[in-house]
């Protein structure tokens, strides 16, 4: 999704050059939200005609975990950790380097159609973890957890009692170990405790990474 005419022309040019076939271009928030499930990854732009692209990612979330990379100008802090807190799978800075652009899409593809070997629940005093089905419950109650938040939790819960470091999480969520990444850890691992509210479940290891205590 994208407002500017030639950028989007620009980005669907690089993306077919590199292997993705099926390309299409809204420029309309509401075109998104009443479209969505026919498309494997979705890049949004912040700044579209009709909605803040920010609120569509947030009612987006509500409804789909489809991948989304947020690419936008507004090359700030702020916005970067706002647009991952509400969902965003990525964030990157116009002008994109299409190669670039095209791998991290293919990485998060490739995640998402990840199917687990079969199905496993990773229990944790009244937190329980259904690998398969991709849910977390606490108490019983169901926790609304983010693509992101969820595959950190993944890969914690898959190793429960194990110290796991950060270079591992990140590789294995991110696909890549950077600066950006780090700080997407940071922002996701805050959020998943938070939303957990359970102290204690995921231990830091200072200097090293996390533990998910049995």
């Amino acid at each position: 999704m994208e407002d500017d005419v030639g950028v989007a022309e620009a980005v669907i040019d690089g993306l077919r050059a590199h292997g993705f076939g099926a390309v299409d271009h809204l420029s309309h928030g509401l075109d998104l939200l009443t479209s969505y499930t026919s498309y494997d990854a979705v890049i949004l732009d912040l700044g579209l005609p009709d909605l803040n692209g920010y609120l569509v990612l947030r009612q987006l979330r509500k409804v789909s975990d489809v991948p989304v990379v947020v690419l936008t100008a507004e090359d700030d802090e702020y916005s970067a950790v706002s647009c991952l807190r509400a969902g965003a799978d990525d964030y990157i800075i116009k002008p994109p380097r299409v190669g670039e652009l095209a791998a991290r899409l293919e990485s998060i593809v490739r995640r998402c159609r990840t199917t687990e070997s079969g199905p496993e629940v990773v229990l944790a005093g009244d937190v329980k973890v259904d690998l398969a089905a991709r849910s977390v419950e606490v108490a019983g109650a169901p926790i609304a957890l983010t693509q992101k938040e969820f595959a950190v939790a993944r890969v914690l819960a898959e190793h429960a009692g194990v110290a796991v470091g950060r270079d591992k999480i990140m590789t294995e969520v991110w696909g890549e170990k950077t600066p950006s990444t780090s700080r997407s850890l940071d922002v996701h691992m805050g959020a998943l405790r938070a939303k957990l509210n359970r102290p204690g479940l995921i231990i830091t290891i200072h200097g090293f990474g996390y533990r998910w205590s049995r």
